[in-house]
């Protein structure tokens, strides 16, 4: 007996009513991008290794699906490497290519790449598939869609504004209220590492701390003490990890801390300066909150740093993210090429709003009315009808099949389609068609202009 086919785990087949919710959520994400000016481009499904590699840190290196070269690939295989099991250093000898990560690195390269083309500052939008090799869980797969907009070619702090309320404007067009736009700046945590005397820690001390919300204190101080972060150094920024209130006293409390620290006091300027704007122009339904200990553990962010969580009442991640990565075109030759940016979570959110029972009846709604076959004749005047409903914009079908009647109500049935349409010998002479509600069982006799009229 021939094995059951399955998928790989992390990944996941879309019925049609789970298409139909998802190209909702893409819609209403891809009509506020184009609202706020940013244009749609898209770039290869995988990179070469060297465009990824090293650009996520040591932890999403980890993550990146590696493709073997094409045929004999051993056959160039670094023989040390692999006489000693060394899958590090034998990766690069049969590995040149690898999905990509993310859509922010791949967007960098792009831009370097046809610099000459493009008219900055450069606002661009992009909805496409990513691939990581992580642990499958809830809300986490190892491939799913990402929506980013992003900004290069300007420095200005009006682009971290505009990137909140984009977020605010795509929530409110989901309904999804209660959403909390987190906000931190990689100068200030730059500041704390530079007031505890772990500068050259910078990495280890915000991935660890990153980690806060999952593992807790004790689980980030246990983290940094084995990353070589001293115990003197760590009761030093102890009091960030238990900060409380609103936007300014938070602000007022990291002041404190940073009054020695250039770096950490420009980072401060910045969140003000954003937390002001924002003040000015409320935001309709999410919330701006500063979270000091928001990392984010990728490499490339140099300013203002995002992530969005969900309402308080479910269970889930972060839903987006993003911030501003000043140096990135540099890693590919491009130097001074500021850039900000911004991700929505695709499959999380649809997870939420799936919860929160906010997608709309109609979404999953496809076809409105079935003829159902009696046979050649009756096809025939059926499918001229169909063809003219199409013409308005009406999504009709005829059953392929002269089968029984049952079936084909049963099959309208199982794919809640609201109107049957039957038409014999009696209607074609009369140039009429019988309309059924498959919902009251109701019946009537109707022309073409009346049946139009209803099914609209």
């Amino acid at each position: 007996m021939a094995q059951k086919p399955s998928i790989p785990k992390g990944t996941r087949d879309f019925n049609p009513a789970e298409v139909a919710k998802r190209n909702y959520i893409f819609d209403k994400i891809r009509t506020e991008f184009k609202k706020f000016g940013f244009q749609p481009i898209e770039t290869p499904s995988f990179e070469n290794s060297d465009t990824l590699m090293g650009k996520y840190g040591e932890e999403g290196d980890r993550l990146i699906f590696k493709i073997l070269n094409s045929g004999d690939f051993l056959k160039k295989a670094n023989s040390q490497a692999y006489e000693t099991k060394d899958s590090l250093k034998i990766t690069p000898s049969i590995s040149e290519k690898a999905l990509r990560y993310d859509l922010t690195v791949p967007f960098a390269r792009y831009v370097v790449q046809h610099q000459n083309e493009i008219d900055f500052p450069f606002k661009r939008y992009q909805i496409q598939p990513v691939w990581r090799a992580d642990r499958p869980q809830k809300g986490r797969f190892r491939e799913f869609f990402q929506c980013d907009a992003d900004v290069v070619g300007s420095k200005s702090k009006w682009q971290e504004v505009e990137f909140i309320q984009l977020y605010d404007a795509v929530f409110s067009a989901l309904k999804l209220k209660e959403v909390s736009i987190k906000i931190n700046n990689r100068k200030v945590l730059s500041g704390f590492a530079e007031v505890i005397g772990e500068k050259d820690k910078i990495i280890d001390f915000t991935i660890a701390l990153d980690k806060l919300d999952k593992i807790g204190e004790e689980g980030v101080i246990q983290e940094m003490l084995t990353k070589g972060i001293s115990e003197n150094a760590i009761k030093r920024i102890q009091p960030i990890f238990n900060l409380k209130g609103n936007f300014t006293e938070k602000i007022a409390g990291i002041k404190e801390i940073l009054r020695d620290s250039e770096i950490g006091k420009e980072g401060i300027k910045e969140l003000e300066f954003v937390e002001r704007a924002i003040a000015e122009i409320p935001l309709k339904t999410a919330t701006l909150d500063l979270d000091v200990t928001l990392a984010r553990g990728l490499n490339y962010y140099t300013g203002a740093i995002f992530e969005v969580s969900a309402p308080k009442n479910v269970k889930m991640g972060s839903i987006g993210g993003g911030g501003r990565y000043d140096d990135l075109t540099g890693i590919f030759g491009l130097k001074d090429m500021s850039g900000v940016g911004i991700s929505f979570g695709l499959d999380r959110i649809y997870l939420v709003l799936e919860e929160l029972n906010l997608f709309p009846e109609a979404v999953t709604h496809n076809t409105k009315a079935l003829f159902i076959n009696f046979g050649d004749q009756e096809a025939l005047y059926a499918l001229k009808a169909v063809n003219r409903l199409r013409a308005e914009n009406i999504i009709a079908e005829l059953f392929p099949d002269d089968t029984k009647m049952k079936k084909q109500m049963n099959y309208a049935n199982k794919r809640e389609i609201p109107f049957v349409i039957l038409a014999g010998d009696k209607e074609i002479q009369a140039e009429e068609f019988t309309l059924k509600n498959m919902k009251s069982g109701e019946q009537q006799q109707v022309d073409f202009a009346e049946l139009v009229k209803f099914l609209s």
